[in-house]
């Protein structure tokens, strides 16, 4: 009887540790893009954006020397690639190498399940900084110093949130990882997945229509952090339902934010939103991964709506949700052709276990 009491009171724990999380995260996009457009940021969901990836990824709040490891290794991946793209913007196929080496490392690292939310965070950086270079002369700020301002503000985000709504518990438990797999099979994935990002950066920045339209490279290299070798079609189909969730929620809110422009509805439709998606985003199992993607696709969506950034996008519930589609049906279709087989791991599982 005592067994199943404290079986009952540890998930009776589990459960309130991630709801307060999901409280985190609603709070996080709440008043991280609110306190972008106050400021008057270029692009207002990048720090809520960051947030999100620092909450999703664990449940303890980073320490203050990690914050500004991760500060600092932002700053010099931010400058190192404003350099390599105005100094190879006349050799394209040298820029175009050297970002799928960056992607090809950090699709790596989140493979074997290193850094945190640090391969991430790194990959919206190396997406953004090529993308706005192309609108950089209207930007009237650099391109490092939004990105400095928006990691910051996530960090910000994040000891806050983790301030206003500490564990119930003195110790803070994540959700259990799976192991990670053969890097052999790591390496044939990350190859791909950069592969498949960087035709995406290569057809935006060709594409003067596809531009500003961050919300595609951006969703397709979230889905492929989403999708995994093993995912069956049932847990694929549902993936492609919410991230177009997460588009059309978005669309529907900035329609219904254009009726009525002012800070209170977009503080209101942001928390009831996040809401919406957090609980299930940090459940940390597939699940939350899928979710987790689509709270990034409507606050990508809905900031560039209400953002000052200058773009000849038509701004049109059918034109967003285009995008998104287009962007999940390239990711997983490309990834069903290029990724590995999931084959692949069992005869070295069973090499090993032979031996």
């Amino acid at each position: 009887m005592s067994i199943d009491g404290s079986i009952d009171g540890q998930a009776a724990l589990e459960l309130l540790r991630i709801k307060r999380q999901g409280l985190r995260v609603a709070l996080a996009a709440t008043v991280g893009l609110c306190t972008g457009l106050v400021l008057g940021d270029i692009l207002p969901f990048l720090a809520p954006l960051f947030a999100i990836q620092f909450l999703l990824a664990s449940r303890r709040a980073p320490a203050l020397s990690q914050g500004l490891i991760t500060l600092l290794v932002s700053l010099l991946t931010g400058a190192l690639l404003v350099v390599m793209t105005g100094m190879f913007s006349e050799r394209p196929w040298v820029l175009l190498l050297s970002l799928w080496l960056f992607y090809f490392a950090c699709f790596t690292a989140q493979g074997r399940q290193l850094g945190g939310a640090g391969p991430a965070l790194m990959l919206v950086i190396a997406i953004v900084v090529p993308m706005l270079d192309t609108v950089q002369r209207d930007l009237g700020e650099s391109i490092v110093l939004v990105l400095v301002k928006a990691v910051s503000l996530g960090l910000l985000l994040t000891w806050g949130a983790h301030a206003l709504l500490p564990d119930p518990a003195g110790e803070q438990a994540d959700p259990q990882r799976a192991q990670p797999r053969e890097l052999t099979l790591v390496i044939r994935q990350a190859m791909a997945s950069a592969a498949i990002l960087l035709a995406m950066i290569a057809l935006c920045l060709s594409d003067p229509r596809l531009a500003t339209a961050m919300v595609v490279p951006i969703t397709v290299a979230s889905l492929l952090s989403q999708l995994s070798l093993d995912m069956s079609s049932r847990s694929a189909f549902g993936l492609v339902m919410v991230n177009l969730l997460g588009g059309v929620v978005a669309s529907l809110a900035f329609t219904l934010f254009e009726l009525r422009p002012t800070l209170w509805l977009v503080a209101l439709i942001l928390l009831l939103v996040s809401l919406l998606f957090a609980g299930k985003a940090t459940m940390g199992n597939t699940a939350g991964k899928v979710f987790g993607g689509g709270l990034m696709t409507f606050l990508i969506l809905f900031g560039l709506g209400v953002s000052p950034l200058p773009t000849e996008t038509p701004q049109l519930f059918s034109t967003r949700i285009a995008y998104v589609l287009f962007a999940v049906v390239y990711a997983i279709g490309l990834a069903a052709l290029l990724w590995p087989s999931a084959r692949v791991q069992q005869p070295i599982a069973a090499t090993r276990s032979g031996g």
